[in-house]
Parts: structure tokens; sequence; C-alpha cells
């Protein structure tokens, strides 16, 4: 059971989240500054500083959970289970947790993915986050099955399952109106990325 101070700390992220998600879109990213989000968020700068190091980081709020996650699904995969079994796995995971510990609703969804593809600062940081979460999966995919995939095969699994759900959800932004919805597209994404991996046995 959660404790009333970790509570406390989980509501105080939260709403850091929600305020600089709320200025970003209300008055641009770059124009929002550190002040204005913790006093939207009723804290002090120096109470931002102890949940994120930047504005950026307040974006890709959720990066380092979602990459140890997947990381441990792979390092603990279960005896004679494949690389697509896994990779199953990986993404099921990803929803369970991503279910367990949203901290957004679908219009802050909504609007975080807006300013990942339109401001400047945070396209550039998605695409090394991108780069860098991709590479250390496909290492950990190949370190998982060194004797079934070499490192171009685990490399072209992963890079084909995170687009294929990433794409996924980005295409149907407009259509899909609820956090459950764009989970379920994100699932199909998947399903068709992993018919296409059946043949990593």
């Amino acid at each position: 059971m959660v404790g009333l101070r970790e509570r406390k700390k989980q509501r105080t992220r939260r709403a850091l989240i929600e305020a600089a998600l709320r200025l970003f879109d209300e008055k641009g990213f770059e124009e929002t500054t550190l002040a204005e989000i913790a006093a939207a968020a009723d804290v002090s700068t120096r109470t931002f500083f102890s949940y994120f190091a930047s504005k950026e980081d307040v974006v890709f709020y959720d990066t380092h959970e979602r990459i140890e996650l997947a990381l441990s699904t792979l390092a603990n995969k279960a005896a004679g289970q494949s690389p697509a079994d896994v990779l199953v796995r990986f993404i099921e995971d990803s929803f369970v947790w991503s279910a367990a510990h949203e901290e957004l609703t679908f219009e802050d969804a909504e609007v975080r993915l807006r300013l990942i593809m339109t401001e400047p600062t945070l396209q550039a940081k998605a695409l090394l986050v991108l780069f860098d979460s991709q590479l250390r999966l496909a290492r950990a995919l190949h370190d998982a099955y060194p004797d079934k995939l070499d490192p171009t095969e685990a490399a072209a699994a992963v890079g084909a399952l995170v687009g294929a759900v990433k794409l996924a959800v980005m295409v149907n932004m407009e259509h899909d109106r609820s956090l459950e919805e764009m989970w379920a597209t994100a699932r199909r994404g998947a399903e068709v990325a992993v018919r296409g991996l059946s043949s990593l046995c």
C-alpha cells in the first residue's frame, strides 16, 4: 500500500506535469518559465527541481520508467519464450503499466504529442530518446537471444514493433477520443507488427 508521503509526492508530480502541459499549450513551450510552472502547481521552483531537471523532462516524464520496464521484460524472459513472444509480452506489460501509472488525461496526452511534433526543442529530444531507447532495446534483445538473433535482426525487430505502435497512435489521434481507444489502436499496431515478426521463432 502506498503511504501518505508517497501519495503526496505523486500528486505534486502530476500537478507539475498538468500545469506544464497547460502552460505550454497556452503560452508556448519556449515562452513558459519554470517559475510559472511551479507557481501553477502551487509549489516552489526548488520543489520543481526535486522532480524534474528541465522543462523537456516534464514532457518526457515517463521515458526512463518505460525503458526500464522493457529491459526488465527482456532480462526476465521465460524459458522457451521466442523473440516474438517476448516482444509481445513487452507491449502487454507496457499497456498494463500505463493503465496503472498513467498521469495524463487523453487531452493532456494529445497536447503532449502535438508539442513533441511541433516544438523544435522537443522534436530534437524525441529523436534522441527514440534512438537511444531502441538501441538499448535492440542490444538487450540480442543479449537475450544470442543464438537466435544477430544484432541486425534484433534491431529490425525492435524498430518494426516500436515504429508500428508509435505511428499507429499518431495517425489516429484525431479519431481516438479516449485513452482506452488510444491503447486499443496501439495494440492493433503491435499485432500487425508481430505478425510480421512471427518468423523469429
